[in-house]
């Protein structure tokens, strides 16, 4: 399942992500990760969660991030969990690549059944119809 939040700067995104990463470590039995862009969670997030910064491995598109997802899964069958902070932004802010890169998520998904909560900065009265799919 992909669940994707969006909205302004501001409106309480990553706090809701923050939640539910340590929820999610506290009644899962697979492994959790999140991904952010820099590493401003490190303090917020459990120590039971693999906590990520995209910038540490070059991830600077929608497909270096798809790649990199799809290689975490590959490295480890028992990830039930990933979390997205600010995905767009990890895109560059490209829409477009931001709409390939959700395309192909859902591919895994279905191949994996993994679980995927994403935020990004989109004002909703903008966001693309692949956005609206995902949008929670």
């Amino acid at each position: 399942m992909i669940r994707l939040m969006i909205g302004k700067k501001g409106s309480g995104k990553t706090k809701t992500l923050i939640d539910l990463v340590n929820t999610t470590v506290d009644t899962t039995d697979g492994a959790v990760v999140c991904i952010e862009k820099g590493d401003k969670l490190k303090y917020d997030i459990r120590y039971q969660c693999r906590l990520i910064d995209a910038d540490r491995y070059l991830i600077a598109d929608g497909q270096s991030l798809f790649g990199f997802v799809a290689g975490i899964l590959a490295s480890n069958h028992d990830v039930g969990d990933i979390f997205i902070d600010s995905a767009l932004k990890i895109c560059q802010n490209d829409a477009d690549s931001f709409d390939r890169f959700l395309s192909e998520i859902e591919k895994l998904v279905e191949e994996h059944g993994t679980n995927f909560f994403i935020t990004s900065s989109i004002d909703p009265t903008e966001a693309s119809k692949t956005v609206l799919k995902y949008i929670i």
